[in-house]
């Protein structure tokens, strides 16, 4: 059974945020803004998300 994922995109840019911030979107995988990357749908993926929720959105 393939493991259910979700997709984020990144619609601000981490230039103000502090440097926590911008680790959590490093460690997302983004690299541009308005990028959409593909992560699997678990709790440690959910926990970064919370951590930045004015940077990210969850894509339908």
């Amino acid at each position: 059974m393939a493991q259910a994922t979700i997709k984020i995109r990144l619609k601000r840019s981490p230039i103000c945020c502090p440097e926590k911030h911008k680790r959590v979107v490093k460690g997302l995988g983004f690299r541009k803004l308005n990028q959409v990357v593909e992560r699997p749908d678990n709790p440690s993926t959910w926990g970064m998300i919370r951590k930045i929720p004015h940077l990210v959105e969850v894509v339908a």
